[in-house]
């Protein structure tokens, strides 16, 4: 029970303040939480430490803005759809800005 909590704070926290950005979970179990994720055009997605260790997949083409969140530097990144990365548990996140013109979407698998 407290690791469900536990994981529950942990999502709450990574998820807090992103209005920016919808979401919705699509599967979760005690494994695995599979989110849909959609990024506006021009609204930053803002900075946060990754709860888990996540693969995600690029559902739609999508050029977006990076700012490190180390240095602050801004570099523009493109993805094409089907594009698969990975990301470590406890990793901060960038802040991100979607520079097309339309939504983009991606699938956030998160490993428990």
């Amino acid at each position: 029970m407290k690791k469900v909590l536990l994981a529950a704070l942990i999502g709450g926290a990574y998820f807090a303040g992103r209005a920016d950005i919808s979401r919705e979970v699509k599967l979760e179990n005690k494994k695995v939480r599979v989110i849909e994720m959609d990024y506006k055009p021009g609204e930053p997605r803002t900075r946060s430490i990754r709860p888990a260790d996540q693969v995600i997949v690029f559902l739609d083409d999508s050029r977006y803005e990076r700012v490190d969140p180390d240095t602050g530097a801004k570099t523009v990144r493109t993805r094409k759809s089907g594009d698969v990365i990975w990301h470590n548990k406890g990793e901060v996140s960038p802040q991100l800005t979607n520079l097309g013109s339309k939504t983009y979407r991606t699938i956030v698998v998160e490993l428990k």
